[in-house]
């Protein structure tokens, strides 16, 4: 059975509803999902929980879902960069799970992996462990921190291959094999989808098992930040 479709819209049909928590790829500016982030607004799901390094900015990535109000609650790392956020979050319509960036990757990591919880020193002391478990191993202290297993992954890759397989490039790689892994269902676009064994096996940094729904599209390339040389 193939798993390419046309769209976003038909590589989400049948899968969205109402209070869902979705695990989306991305890193500051670089391997958004935006064409399926397009699809979901579009559906009109709301009450959504998004697992997420961070929330895009105003009108890109899942910055465009706070517009709309579909989001009720964020896990994330960093979320500078979006003046929306930051209102429904001071005004407390929006929830905000903090979590250290390589916490969150080892959250999904372990998800993808059917681990349901690890030990970790980061956040010890901190406001990060309040109401966690504790336990000293060899005179250190640990907390416990959860494995995510969200009802749909939403992806971004360079390239993939029909079954899936896919390689991302630069720091797109950051988050999205994790989310990727964590998702009872995954949907995937990519800029390229290529024939099976086009693609160096030694190179794929996600295998195609844990990807059930393709799409290719055209994509916008942002820069978050630019910092260009004053003029001579």
């Amino acid at each position: 059975m193939s798993k390419i479709y046309p769209n976003a819209a038909a590589a989400l049909d049948g899968i969205l509803h109402d209070d869902m928590l979705i695990a989306a790829g991305g890193f500051g500016l670089c391997g958004i999902p935006e064409l399926l982030l397009d699809a979901i607004r579009d559906s009109g799901v709301k009450d959504l929980t998004f697992a997420s390094n961070n929330a895009g900015v105003d009108d890109f990535g899942i910055g465009i879902l706070l517009q709309t109000k579909q989001v009720r609650k964020m896990m994330a790392s960093y979320v500078g960069e979006n003046a929306e956020f930051m209102r429904q979050y001071l005004s407390g319509e929006l929830e905000l799970e903090f979590n250290p960036q390589g916490t969150l990757a080892e959250r999904m990591r372990a998800g993808g992996a059917g681990i349901p919880g690890f030990y970790t020193k980061t956040g010890v002391g901190t406001q990060i462990a309040e109401g966690k478990e504790h336990k000293d191993f060899k005179g250190e202290t640990y907390i416990m921190e959860e494995g995510i297993f969200a009802d749909l992954s939403i992806v971004k890759a360079w390239k993939a291959d029909t079954t899936g397989n896919a390689i991302f490039r630069k720091t797109a790689r950051n988050f999205n094999p994790p989310a990727a892994m964590c998702g009872k269902i995954c949907v995937m676009e990519v800029e390229e989808i290529v024939e099976p064994g086009t693609l160096d096996p030694d190179h794929i940094h996600l295998p195609g098992i844990y990807v059930h729904r393709l799409i290719q599209g055209e994509h916008e390339k942002r820069i978050e930040q630019r910092t260009t040389r004053p003029a001579a």
